[in-house]
């Protein structure tokens, strides 16, 4: 364990929980733990359920043996109901660099969460089109970088947890980040024609600031199956 190595424990979960109690430190450097039952009819990812891949190797687990994963982390029981599409909305003065706009998005994927395999794009506002740290990130991290006009992010105004005059009487729309998020979010899930209208797009983590820069994500859903 404190060598960072998968462990699949076959017994009981409180034996577990017990024999690891004093090694456990947080979900970004536990490595994975599954637990089976000794006649391997479940397999349950005990630490490390997203970041560390446990959810996963579970069900990589579960489908060799023929048995039932039983996941319980919350995000998972979102998915088993729709699947989840996220969104990462940025928006910044100009000449901001990677670095910062690298560092805001990893702060704000930890609040969700998230890891940067989890996002679908990257958005802001169609003046930032040709803006170098963000065509930067989305080219570090290998994800498409979409831009939104105004007019484009007004159709998700309602949604967005505040409205900046400022940023509208600068570039026409009441924000960057969320509006940026949602709106990519929500044609996402239209645009696969699997858009679940029961669960609308969201906001999943409010705009966070630094000096130069804004950031939002947003959860879209597509139907299960």
């Amino acid at each position: 364990f404190k060598q960072g190595d998968t462990l699949i424990m076959l017994c009981a979960t409180g034996i577990v929980v017990r024999t690891l109690a004093s090694v456990i430190q947080n979900k970004l450097d536990d490595p994975p733990v599954l637990v089976l039952d000794e006649s391997g009819k479940f397999v349950i990812p005990l630490l490390s359920g997203h970041e560390g891949g446990a959810n996963q190797l579970a069900q990589d687990v579960a489908g060799f043996l023929g048995a039932q994963c039983v996941i319980t982390t919350a995000k998972s029981y979102t998915q088993n109901a729709a699947k989840a599409i996220y969104t990462v909305g940025m928006g910044c003065e100009k000449g901001c660099p990677e670095s910062e706009l690298s560092s805001l998005l990893l702060n704000c994927l930890q609040q969700a969460d998230l890891n940067i395999d989890d996002i679908d794009s990257i958005n802001s506002i169609d003046i930032k089109a040709a803006e170098p740290g963000l065509l930067g990130l989305a080219k570090t991290l290998n994800k498409p970088f979409y831009t939104w006009s105004a007019d484009q992010l007004a159709e998700v105004e309602s949604q967005l947890s505040t409205k900046s005059e400022y940023v509208y009487s600068v570039v026409g729309a009441y924000g960057v980040a969320e509006p940026s998020a949602l709106l990519s979010a929500q044609v996402s899930v239209q645009v696969s024609a699997q858009a679940d209208n029961n669960k609308p797009a969201e906001l999943i983590v409010t705009k966070q600031k630094t000096a130069r820069a804004t950031c939002a994500i947003a959860r879209g859903f597509r139907k299960s199956g």
